[in-house]
Parts: structure tokens; sequence; C-alpha cells
């Protein structure tokens, strides 16, 4: 596969230009100036006025399977990877039965390699159930190919357990992803206290549910050595906890996600976007029903400057997708999670790039090389090492000025709980290719895999 023409940006080789790459046995061949000849038998993609990257790696992604197949399962949740622009993703552990032995994380990973287009990596659990009592067998799920451990729903609270398990984390070098909401100052909060949920009625808990954890566990993993990954991040607050553990050296990296970097809790008064042009939406939308909440104006201006900074170097959907029924509900009694693989592209280069507030190549980079930093040796293993010679064939070409509209029925995803239903979106994942694979399509909707294909 010969991709002329487009602008290649890929942060591994720090490379920003017009050039040419060429896929070949599902590898990267070469990547080179723009202008030569094709190679004799190659399929040629003409690529100009797009963008050329790296497939896009997510550290946050709940398939559901097994045990809530009925909400998505690997084969529809790669699908709609694909479609993101996603060819790896971390299968969050928060499963039924939850990933906490070796067993289950060698089963997700046949049944990914059976049924997903894309490369699904799984997640363990750091306790047993995600109960918070006894930590999992982190050394054998490590050996059953687990790239990170997380509770992830449930913050580990004991702190005498955390240190032990980021003291396992030094040991394996893997990191800890974090859920970091204190249940304690929580409570029954579902929304940010606010002036939003003030109006609405609703439950609201402060921003210090979220950093009294992160405090704790960025000394803890200064202490031990072990590597701290805060999921979700989304306070103010958070961001300069993150900035202070890597300025003093702390391995600890961190993750946003797109609706947190772009949408506020004025949304649930139905001010989804209107900079943007977006129609409002209905008040306490529980599409907008998310565990962490969506914060403030400060809070969101803070994670996008942290993320221009490099003290937040990931972007993660936390793709949460639910049946229908799970959404139906008040808006406290709603499952918390948006179904935002498909959308998050798109979300981000019209509300961060399309606004000046930041430029494609950063948003590139934290969609590729930044996660594959917290993964660390795994990410070489697995061949993800952007569009150098040798790498993984994993390429997305991208539209950056393509408008389309979100519709929920459209979706790959079976859990279509969007807020951004009816929104246009300027931005659009032309092709994806996974290890050389053509896996998705917007111009030929054929060559996508059904599925149940497997991947290569």
């Amino acid at each position: 596969m010969y991709i002329t023409g487009g602008r290649v940006i890929d942060p591994w080789q720090g490379l920003d230009a017009v050039a040419d790459v060429l896929l070949q046995d599902g590898l990267v061949r070469w990547t080179r100036s723009a202008g030569g000849d094709a190679p004799a038998g190659a399929r040629t993609v003409d690529a100009r006025g797009m963008i050329v990257a790296p497939g896009f790696i997510d550290l946050h992604c709940h398939l559901r399977e097994p045990g809530q197949e009925h909400k998505e399962t690997i084969a529809s949740g790669g699908l709609a990877a694909a479609r993101g622009g996603f060819t790896t993703v971390c299968a969050m552990p928060n499963t039924e039965p939850a990933i906490d032995t070796p067993e289950r994380a060698a089963d997700v990973a046949r049944r990914a390699r059976e049924t997903a287009p894309i490369r699904v990596l799984p997640i363990g659990t750091i306790t047993v159930g995600r109960a918070g009592r006894q930590l999992a067998d982190m050394t054998a799920l490590a050996g059953a190919g687990c790239v990170l451990f997380s509770d992830d729903g449930a913050a580990v609270i004991d702190p005498a357990l955390m240190r032990r398990a980021l003291s396992e984390s030094a040991q394996l070098g893997i990191p800890l992803s974090q859920h970091s909401e204190d249940p304690q100052i929580l409570g029954g909060a579902v929304a940010h206290e606010g002036e939003a949920a003030a109006q609405l009625g609703l439950p609201a808990g402060p921003a210090s549910a979220e950093t009294r954890i992160i405090e704790r566990d960025v000394a803890l993993a200064a202490e031990t050595g072990g590597r701290l990954h805060v999921a979700h991040a989304s306070t103010a607050g958070a961001v300069e906890l993150i900035r202070a553990a890597r300025e003093g050296g702390a391995p600890v990296t961190a993750e946003a996600t797109p609706h947190h970097l772009t949408l506020t809790d004025r949304a649930l008064l139905g001010e989804r976007g209107p900079q943007y042009g977006w129609p409002s939406g209905p008040a306490a939308d529980t599409s907008l029903r998310v565990n962490p909440p969506l914060r403030a104006q400060q809070d969101v201006d803070a994670l996008v400057q942290g993320l221009t900074d490099g003290v937040i170097t990931a972007i993660a959907t936390d793709h949460a997708p639910h049946a229908a029924e799970d959404k139906a509900r008040g808006f406290a009694e709603a499952a918390p999670g948006i179904s935002a693989i498909e959308t998050a592209f798109g979300l981000l280069m019209t509300a961060l790039v399309h606004t000046g507030r930041l430029d494609v190549s950063t948003l590139i980079t934290r969609l590729t090389l930044g996660p594959a930093d917290v993964l660390g040796a795994r990410a070489e293993a697995e061949g993800l090492r952007g569009l150098t010679p040798g790498a993984s064939a994993d390429v997305v070409i991208l539209d950056p000025n393509r408008a389309w509209t979100v519709r929920a029925d459209r979706f790959a995803s079976r859990g279509r709980n969007t807020p951004l239903e009816g929104c246009t979106l300027r931005g659009m994942v032309i092709e994806t290719f996974a290890a050389g694979r053509r896996v998705h399509s917007v111009m030929d909707d054929a060559a996508a895999p059904t599925r149940g294909a497997g991947r290569p």
C-alpha cells in the first residue's frame, strides 16, 4: 500500500511534512519525501489534502465482553475503534467477571485475536474482583499480557494496599491506572459542585474528591518508584498536582478524555456547544452522566493547557457504551459513560484545533506517542513505533476539514449514548489500516471488515 502526497505527522520521527509512506507485509517499509514513483505492484492511496498519521492508541476503553455483550462486544467495539482511527485499544477490566486472573486476561486476548479488526490489549485489575481488599496476582496478569492495572470505576482507597500495588508496579514496570475519586468525599454525587447542579437540584461533589486521591497517590509513587497513571483527569487541581509530581521526577503520567477537554457542566443545562453552532439539548440529559463529572470552564481550560504543556501526555476516550435502558432513567440513576470512540477525533478537531486552542501536531502526539510511552516496553514489543521503518503498519488517514453530523444510529458501537447527537463536527477519519490491512474506509465501505472478522 503506497500512501502518497499527504501531510505526514509522525511524532516518533519529529516529522510534519508532505511525504509518502509504503506499507508492506504488515509493516511500514519506509517514509520519504513526496514525489517519487510508486513502487511496482503497490496499490496507491492518494492522500493529498489529508493528514497521514500513526494509528491512534486508546489507554482507556470499555469493551464490555465478557458478561455485558448487550452493551458492546470486542468485535463491535473494535470496529467502532477502527472508525474512530484507533488501531490499538486497552480494554478495561470491569467486565463480568472482572479480569482479575491470568486465565481471564488470556481469554480476552484470544477473543480479540479472533474477532477484532484492531489490536486489543487487556488491562488487569489491581485488586481481586475490583473490591479493594486484596491485591490481584499482578505478576501472573502481566505474564498473561496485561499492559496496565486498574480497578476503574472504583479507586483503591486503602493507602497501604495502594502502596503495595505501586511497589509491584515498580517491579513489573507496568503502570497502575487509578480512578481518582474518593467515595467518602463524593458521597452520592452525580455532578460537579457548581451552578448547573444547583439549578437542577442534582447531588453534587467537590473537585477535592479527585485531588485528594491524586495527592496521596503521587506521594506513594514517588516513595515506591511505582508507575502511576492518572485516569481521566478532570480538574484544574489535578493538573497542578500532576505537573508538580512530574517536575519533581515522580513516575506519573495522566490522560484526559475528549469530553472533559471540550464540554463543561453548563451542558447539563442544555448548552452543549453554542460556540460551535451545535443545537441545544435537554437539561439533565443522561448522556452527559459521566464519572468523573463534567467540570467548570476553568477546569477545561487547565486540562487543555496541561495537554499543550505535556503535563497530560495522553488523550484516552473512556469509551463506555451502554444499552438504551441504562440511560433511560433519571440523571442520578443513569449509568455513567459516553460512547465516545467514534466521535473523539472530530470532537477534538472541532473544539480544540479549529478554535486555535491546540495545534494538530500536538493532538496527534497525544493520541499516539503519548499513550505508547505509557505502555513502555509493551508498545515497543507490539511494533508501536509510529511510521518508522519496521513498525507495525497501523496508519490513519484524516481529513482535517471535512464536516459530518453525528448520528448515533449509524455507530458501529452497540452503545448509542452520546451527547453529540445532531452536532456537526469538522474533522473525519477517512481510512484506517491495522497491520497493513484496511479496516475502515469512508470511500469504500465494503473494504471495512464485518463484525466477527479477525485481525490478521
